[in-house]
């Protein structure tokens, strides 16, 4: 390379003018007057005029002529302003140019897949499969810096607030953290596997043990299960863990971060503290455990005017111990009875039963189930949802949890249609109080909610041996418009409690000592009490990025189908690898042998 970069062409500006300047970058377009090429130079920081005139550089005149799209060279030239007629406002560096004086075209480049802009429509797996040309368009750069200033960020203000960073193990063992580990083949330990971490769970609580106080981590996860839009088999997560502290102290470690990147990087006020709903309101009301609460549209709860009815439906399943919960959708009475029936095809698919409506009018109610409701339970229902006339009242019954779910989902699913969720506010909340457990019916044991190192609210300790699914955990999560970004616990530091707890999730003694017994003998030389957090980092910036899809924040991102387009992974290996790690490769049945 013989010219040597001096500036980068979104940083000049007209204060530079006169200045002599060398760039650097890749050709985004180019414009041939016949004496005068005009090309538009980028780089990382944006893109500069770049003007190549035939009457003062005959020599590399031809040179110029050769340009295509994603060329990359160097320029040496004079900034000087740009004819008041030419000046371009939509661009950062659209009153200057840079008169060329001399090219070197460092390479050049095939025409490209797609087009190296914003807005492009391509299909994402051509973005996948061609990241690196991907990665070149401004608004994936953007993503890029913004993940940078998140990372650097973060680690200043837990570096001031006294936390150390600790690197834990990728190699470890495999323990039974809720979704499936990805293993990794011992060569010198023949038939013995490590896993790569789901968390770094273990690690971060025996640092705390070891006297660390204030540990964090960016740390590489890996989990081997179903992926949606917002996961991916391997990811990043802000890991945090603290002693001597309560939730409550937490939270607010985590307020004060919270605030402190969006001020550093976003130049934004996060008003703190955040308001903390329990999870047994957060249902009650939202129908969700992470709650978009931009809007309003609460659930209300007529079960007891429902029961009083004439619709056998209702009672029915009142009697078998559900709930008839609803929605006041303001203003919405004019839905047909097309659009009304779309509605319960919706919620069927999700799970329930039906779909019940009313539309208060000025003489009444316009409803299906008029006949079954007299007058004064209408007008209980109108009082207890707040309903006006010209309101759609949505009605669903079923039991507790699924009632609610649906309303919740239903609840988002309309107000995205209708446009009420405000795309310029963020919202922070935390949901606390989940259930420890859940009974699993299928499995027939008792299943963590959380993971089984989460403590149990003190108050609720009483109910482990009897009524472990009325247990309270101490776990809360952090819900970011609608979308949980972070979820931690206080953890148990007490083997009997933490034995007692391995025991009602059905783990027989000897699986925990074999899965747990190193754990469990650090509990036997003075555990502090201690909790934490864990971020996900590429959830947290799709959402600061205002992005769909974490792929779009995470440089080299996998398919939805857990497949790397851009190197082929996963993909076989060589028998002599497979031997080395005693691994012998099963042989698929023939299944055309198979049904013969």
């Amino acid at each position: 390379m013989r010219l040597k970069r001096t500036h980068y062409c979104g940083l000049l500006n007209k204060n530079d003018v006169h200045q002599e300047v060398v760039l650097a970058g890749w050709v985004q377009g180019k414009r041939d007057h016949g004496k005068l090429i005009f090309v538009d130079l980028r780089d990382r920081y944006g893109i500069i005029q770049v003007v190549f005139d035939y009457d003062k550089n005959a020599g590399f005149f031809k040179e110029a002529e050769k340009l295509r799209s994603e060329y990359v060279l160097a320029v040496r030239g004079q900034v000087r302003r740009r004819a008041e007629e030419t000046i371009n406002p939509g661009l950062a560096t659209g009153e200057i140019e840079i008169d060329v004086q001399e090219l070197e075209i460092l390479n050049s480049s095939q025409t490209p897949p797609f087009y190296i802009e914003d807005g492009i429509d391509t299909d994402e797996n051509l973005r996948l499969k061609y990241r690196y040309l991907d990665l070149r368009r401004p608004e994936m750069q953007r993503s890029l810096q913004l993940r940078h200033k998140v990372l650097m960020s973060l680690r200043r203000y837990l570096d001031e607030q006294g936390f150390w960073e600790v690197e834990t193990p990728l190699l470890t063992r495999s323990t039974p953290e809720g979704a499936r580990d990805y293993l990794v083949p011992s060569r010198t330990v023949p038939g013995s596997f490590y896993a790569l971490p789901q968390s770094p769970q273990l690690f971060k609580q025996l640092l705390m043990a070891s006297g660390v106080d204030k540990y964090f981590q960016v740390a590489r996860c890996f989990r081997d299960e179903d992926l949606r839009a917002d996961r991916q088999p391997e990811f990043t997560q802000i890991d945090l863990e603290l002693s001597f502290c309560t939730g409550r102290d937490i939270r607010r470690e985590t307020e004060g971060l919270v605030h402190y990147i969006f001020k550093e990087t976003m130049h934004k006020e996060v008003e703190i503290p955040f308001k903390v709903l329990p999870y047994a309101e957060a249902m009650e009301r939202f129908g969700s455990d992470k709650p978009d609460t931009r809007f309003a549209m609460e659930i209300a709860d007529i079960t007891d005017i429902a029961g009083e009815a004439g619709f056998k439906v209702f009672r029915g399943i009142i009697a078998q111990g559900g709930v008839v919960k609803g929605l006041n959708v303001e203003g919405c009475g004019h839905f047909s009875r097309k659009e009304i029936d779309d509605l319960t095809r919706l919620v069927q698919s999700w799970g329930t039963g039906g779909l019940a409506w009313m539309i208060p009018t000025e003489d009444g109610f316009k409803t299906p189930l008029a006949k079954f409701f007299a007058p004064a339970q209408c007008a209980k229902i109108k009082e207890r949802m707040q309903a006006k006339p010209g309101d759609l009242l949505l009605f669903v019954a079923d039991q507790w949890e699924p009632a609610l779910k649906v309303l919740g989902q239903l609840r988002v699913y309309l107000a995205q249609r209708l446009g009420l969720i405000p795309q310029d506010k963020d919202h922070f909340l935390w949901v606390i109080d989940f259930p420890l457990v859940a009974y699993d019916a299928e499995e027939k044991r008792y299943m963590a909610n959380h993971h089984p190192f989460t403590a149990p609210l003190d108050e609720d300790l009483p109910l482990l041996d009897a009524e472990p699914v009325k247990v309270r955990s101490q776990a809360y999560d952090l819900v970011y418009n609608g979308v949980e970004v972070a979820g931690g616990s206080v953890r148990i530091y007490k083997k009997e409690l933490q034995e007692k707890i391995f025991k009602i999730l059905s783990l027989q003694a000897e699986e925990i000592q074999e899965k747990f017994g190193f754990f469990l003998q650090a509990f036997q030389y003075g555990i502090p009490p201690h909790g934490g957090i864990a971020f996900g980092l590429d959830r947290l910036i799709m959402l600061m990025a205002g992005k769909k899809s974490i792929r779009d924040v995470i440089p080299f991102p996998k398919t939805a189908a857990g497949t790397c387009l851009l190197t082929g992974a996963p993909a076989q290996v060589t028998a002599g690898q497979l031997k080395e790690l005693h691994i012998l490769p099963v042989k698929r049945e023939n299944k055309k042998e198979k049904i013969k």
